[in-house]
């Protein structure tokens, strides 16, 4: 059966969500998406050229899918503390860290960006298909302090490749030129952007150099076509959702959903840095934050999965789902994610595999639509910029 708009809405059916620059994207031709909830743009002309458009000059990502959670006030560190498993209360005013909130039994219920955005306030970014839940895990863990979702009320634009510093930095008021230009990786800083109010963030999804920009929604526009219309020289270009999985591909970055779900740890996933045991409360005790048992019996353990990179030795891509054989023997894994690597010009997965193949060089195979494909294991990520 096929609905319409209106049979939906009577049928109760809920409606995806438009992002503050849907019109913009209509405007440009995007063929748009579902995705989490949200309709957001898969691409505006092909995905190569949009990848390729990001390896070498510049894209331009509307992001404002993505969740934006406030926890501020007195301890607002240390209630982030127990609630993940980094130590933010450490964490630098105007800094970011890569985390992730797991369940007690050390399961990932998402993988977050954490800012701290003053001496007593911190800003959570959750995966657009998470908010729900990374909202209510830290209205319960975080005590004492306030957790506001201010998702509806933030637009997330990102310029991502090697020119984009160049490109933000003619859109930035002379006041704060050179704190954006100076700005490290994983920091954000206040500026005027194209007379626009924005939180700048050097951080990204692409493997490339590249800025994230938190306005408000009704700034959002102006903010996009001015990033449009100063980057046409430099080829900047408005990239969706397809490229941009590919670049977090090549890039070797875990995916929720995929390389990350409430199964995996993240020791699974070669991500056991994020987990700091090292973690004292206020007695200098060890601090005990939640899933911090399994995840410290997990570090101390042998896996009985490894996260690696595969080089695909033919033109077949595997994808997600897709079994990983040793040649002529047994199933020993599972790919999470695959395609074609348009920067490298070969199929590239990473998957899941027992220890004893997880070794580089190891000579293992995708079953790819009924037939095996050889396959390479290699280190990740696949690519890193110059």
């Amino acid at each position: 059966m096929t609905t319409t708009t209106d049979d939906a809405v009577e049928l109760g059916e809920e409606q995806p969500r438009r992002s503050p620059l849907h019109e913009e994207h209509v405007a440009l031709g995007a063929t748009l998406t579902p995705f989490a909830g949200w309709q957001m743009p898969l691409r505006y002309t092909s995905d190569l050229t949009e990848h390729h458009a990001v390896r070498s000059a510049a894209g331009l990502f509307d992001l404002s899918h993505m969740g934006e959670i406030r926890v501020a006030g007195p301890g607002a560190g240390h209630a982030l503390d127990r609630a993940l498993v980094g130590n933010l209360s450490a964490l630098a005013v105007g800094r970011a860290r890569y985390t992730m909130l797991c369940a007690p039994d050390g399961g990932v219920l998402d993988d977050l960006v954490v800012y701290r955005t003053g001496p007593e306030g911190y800003l959570v970014v959750a995966n657009a298909s998470n908010v729900e839940t990374v909202l209510t895990e830290l209205q319960e863990r975080c005590s004492g302090v306030e957790v506001t979702d201010e998702s509806a009320t933030t637009a997330l634009v990102a310029v991502q490749g090697p020119a984009a510093a160049g490109i933000l930095g003619r859109l930035v008021s002379e006041d704060g030129r050179s704190g954006v230009s100076g700005l490290r990786y994983y920091a954000c800083t206040a500026a005027l952007v194209a007379g626009v109010e924005a939180v700048v963030a050097r951080t990204g999804y692409t493997g490339e150099d590249g800025f994230e920009l938190y306005v408000s929604p009704e700034d959002a526009p102006t903010l996009w076509r001015a990033l449009l219309e100063t980057g046409a020289e430099d080829g900047l270009v408005p990239a969706g959702l397809a490229c941009r999985d590919s670049l977090r591909l090549e890039a070797g970055m875990p995916l929720y959903g995929n390389e990350l779900d409430t199964t995996t740890t993240p020791h699974d996933a070669g991500m056991g840095r994020v987990v700091r045991l090292d973690k004292v409360d206020e007695d200098g005790e060890p601090l005990d934050f939640v899933g911090r048992g399994p995840l410290e019996a997990r570090a101390g353990s042998q896996p009985a999965r490894v996260l690696v990179g595969l080089q695909g030795l033919g033109r077949r891509a595997a994808r997600h789902g897709y079994a990983v054989l040793v040649p002529d023997g047994p199933v020993v894994g599972e790919v999470t994610s695959g395609a074609p690597s348009p920067t490298l010009g070969y199929p590239i997965a990473m998957a899941y595999v027992t220890p004893e193949v997880s070794g580089e060089g190891t000579e293992l195979a995708v079953e790819v639509r009924g037939r095996p494909e050889p396959a390479r294991v290699v280190p990740l990520p696949f690519y890193r910029r110059p």
